[in-house]
């Protein structure tokens, strides 16, 4: 089940919260709840994916996003994610969110999330997202300007660059596995 009380929470505490640059980093504070584990007593990876959605809800709503897309009548849809999972995330355990804009090309913003507990990062997820309207994407640039920030991207990580390229070379729609 979708923590639509964590998402209620996120945006009520970010609502009063200080603005943020749209290049600034948000962090957000969690716990690991039972609902969250899995067979093997940790936080399940798809949970994982939800508490970094929570964690973009954040980032969203301090940088003015959500109120840019509303205004504009404008969507937010994510196209591609790589995770690493390097620590197990225990039960009860507290953690942080950064999350941060990584910077963006002609058509997608690139998002860099990390979830840590202490100075130990357990997951990190690059997302490629884009905003939508009806006639299709709208350009990153068009949408940072919208947020009051006109300046270029930032430089994307080489990691980030060899992405895009390889994920560029995966053939869409994949084959079918005839199941």
């Amino acid at each position: 089940m979708y923590p639509v009380v964590r998402i209620i929470k996120e945006l009520l505490i970010n609502r009063k919260a200080p603005k943020l640059h749209p290049l600034e980093a948000h962090v957000s504070h969690h716990r690991c709840w039972p609902q969250d584990i899995d067979t093997y007593f940790e936080m399940n990876n798809g949970r994982i994916l939800t508490i970094f959605d929570i964690g973009r809800t954040g980032l969203a709503t301090r940088v003015g996003l959500l109120n840019v897309l509303k205004e504009k009548r404008w969507g937010l849809t994510m196209a591609g994610v790589s995770v690493r999972y390097r620590r197990r995330i225990r039960p009860f355990k507290k953690f942080r969110i950064v999350s941060k804009t990584a910077g963006w090309d002609h058509r997608f913003v690139y998002l860099d999330q990390s979830i840590w507990i202490g100075d130990e990062c357990c997951a990190q997820a690059m997302y490629r997202s884009a905003v939508t309207s009806k006639d299709g994407i709208v350009p990153p640039q068009q949408a940072f300007e919208a947020l009051g920030y006109e300046g270029p991207s930032p430089e994307l990580p080489d990691w980030i660059k060899n992405w895009i390229d390889a994920d560029a070379t995966r053939p869409w729609p994949p084959a079918d596995s005839g199941a």
